[in-house]
């Protein structure tokens, strides 16, 4: 809920209401279908809350607003919001395949990737005015994901 407040109102700016709250449920929803999907051979897998939908409004920010400037607690060097994007897109894959802690990462993941895909097609312009910032999250998902998910 923090990241909502942190970013929530970014968003809400650049899409208004009405697109905020189709991305605010695509993303929910992208989400949740994709823990249901990789988790889908696991039959006491639970998952609770919208954290799927707060990752889609945080990645749709970044893409709006790709000069925002991050700084966390822990480091707090303003960093450029691709470099936090591609960094939490990285961890969320590596603790998918590790699954060992009560993080729902599956959900952050297709939440993500929800905001992405529903930041172009509510705000199209974003390929003009985000194109590097695009392309370095969709390498960086690609590349991560078929690195951690390969069969050996």
């Amino acid at each position: 809920m923090f990241a909502l407040y942190l970013f929530g109102g970014q968003a809400l700016a650049g899409l208004g209401v009405l697109n905020f709250l189709i991305l605010y449920f695509s993303c929910l929803i992208a989400g949740n279908l994709f823990a249901l999907y990789f988790h889908r051979d696991n039959p006491y897998y639970s998952a609770v809350g919208a954290s799927g939908a707060i990752m889609g409004i945080l990645y749709a920010t970044i893409l709006m607003y790709p000069e925002m400037k991050l700084a966390l607690f822990i480091f707090p060097v303003p960093l450029p919001g691709y470099v936090f994007g591609i960094g939490y897109l990285v961890y969320t894959l590596f603790g998918m395949k590790k699954q060992q802690d009560n993080i729902g990462h599956t959900a952050h993941f297709g939440g993500a990737i929800g905001g992405i895909l529903a930041t172009l097609i509510l705000v199209p312009s974003v390929i003009a005015t985000s194109f590097t910032t695009l392309i370095l999250l969709v390498v960086v998902t690609v590349v991560t994901g078929f690195i951690l998910f390969r069969k050996n």
